[in-house]
């Protein structure tokens, strides 16, 4: 295979599915990850990659997912996201449990198991979609904003880490982008979840995907350490204008 070659997690919608596209244009093959195999594979046939069955939670998942991956120039860490709007006095374990296990030790799994290749590569690149969570706090959401937190420290220190090898390490940091997250979030409740963006132009997940597409295809010496993006319509996690 001559193409380099991107790993993209969370694949099978949303943010992922838009970024694997995207470099499938840019001329990437890429390798798409996600638990729901079966529309993972519809996009997989349309971009010409491969459907790999990948559940982060699971550190044996995880294991078959790597010994698929023959080789890789790129990571994508973007499988996440977010249980509830509970506050501390009423939060739930199990919703915490939850996303620090996705947001934080699978970005630590897939990372850990893909950098050998990454480096063997000589031009590895390392994003990982984190959130504007990642450094603010906000009421009800100390479980997300937490593990956001987390998952930025984790790459962050691969910056310095990874001083002297041929490995690039970007973050992008998403304010309000509409996908099925705040259906997630809300546990299927979608008129819920339409309202979290009623009266806001919010991103795409094809803007995000825009940003990490240019985020790769930099020069090699070139490093975006971090970027952050939102709406105009939006400030700060808490504040938006709506019309």
């Amino acid at each position: 295979m001559n193409r380099p070659i991107a790993v993209v997690t969370g694949a099978s919608a949303g943010i992922g599915e838009a970024t694997a596209r995207r470099l499938a244009t840019e001329g990437f093959h890429v390798v798409l990850g996600a638990r729901r195999v079966d529309r993972l594979q519809v996009i997989a046939d349309e971009i010409g990659g491969d459907a790999v069955a990948l559940d982060v939670t699971s550190a044996d998942s995880v294991r078959s997912f790597l010994d698929a991956v023959p080789a890789a120039n790129v990571l994508v860490n973007n499988a996440g996201g977010a249980r509830g709007l509970a506050t501390v006095a009423e939060a739930d374990e199990e919703h915490w449990r939850w996303m620090w296990e996705t947001n934080v030790l699978g970005t630590l799994r897939v990372t850990k198991g893909l950098l050998p290749k990454l480096i063997a590569s000589g031009d590895g690149h390392v994003v990982t979609v984190t959130s504007i969570a990642a450094f603010e706090a906000y009421d009800n959401g100390s479980g997300y904003t937490s593990a956001k937190h987390a998952q930025s420290a984790l790459h962050r220190t691969l910056r310095g880490e990874l001083l002297g090898q041929p490995v690039r390490v970007t973050e992008v940091l998403p304010g309000m982008v509409e996908t099925d997250f705040s259906v997630n979030r809300f546990e299927g409740d979608a008129d819920r979840a339409a309202a979290v963006y009623q009266g806001v132009t919010p991103l795409t997940a094809d803007d995000v995907a825009d940003v990490i597409a240019f985020a790769v295809t930099r020069p090699p010496h070139v490093n975006l350490d971090q970027i952050v993006l939102k709406p105009r319509a939006q400030a700060s996690a808490s504040r938006v204008h709506r019309t």
